[in-house]
């Protein structure tokens, strides 16, 4: 097989593997109540660790896009959460310590919690208001059934498709054009 055979191989997979898995959550329980929490949220915090955190990091430019206030927890300028305020964990095992342990402090203080992970079954999944239960391998999975791809990346990938989603969704339910989100869009470039 050449190299550009290869790469094509790989872009058919990886692309497939996702719409799979894309199809799967948008086929599983509606998130509206998600939609509706970060639409009441004083404030959306986003948490999540490795490249899990990568993809919410996206997710909160978006979010902020939309003149909502989004933090990403771990940034210096992040402040306390506090009742009133949304937390969007990702953690594809569930069990990621310090994510967990956040979540819980958020549900201490009164703070709701969207949880993204693999499974329904965890620490996270316990704490979470809400539980988007992603079907993508998890990172302990090297069997290669549930995926092909290398550690979490499926759930990675996934996690980049619903945070896009959640904010496109947001998106056509405030009524908001395109030129009206683009003067928050950075000018420091």
């Amino acid at each position: 097989m050449t190299t550009d055979d290869a790469f094509a191989a790989s872009l058919r997979l990886v692309s497939g593997e996702v719409a799979a898995v894309a199809d799967a959550v948008a086929n599983g329980p509606s998130a509206d109540g998600i939609l509706v929490d970060i639409e009441n949220a004083n404030r959306v915090f986003l948490l999540g660790a490795g490249r899990s955190g990568l993809a919410l990091r996206m997710t909160a430019m978006r979010l902020m896009h939309l003149g909502l206030t989004a933090y990403v927890v771990g940034e210096t300028t992040t402040p306390a959460i506090s009742e009133g305020d949304l937390l969007i964990a990702a953690s594809g095992s569930g069990t990621t310590a310090g994510i967990v342990r956040s979540a819980e402090t958020a549900a201490k203080v009164g703070a709701r919690i969207v949880a993204l992970s693999t499974t329904d079954s965890s620490p996270l999944a316990d704490v979470a208001d809400h539980l988007l239960v992603i079907p993508a391998a998890a990172k302990l999975d090297r069997s290669g059934e549930a995926s092909a791809q290398y550690a979490g990346s499926l759930f990675e990938q996934a996690v980049v498709l619903v945070g896009d989603a959640l904010f496109h969704a947001l998106w056509q339910r405030s009524g908001a054009s395109a030129d009206e989100l683009w003067p928050r869009h950075s000018n420091l470039e």
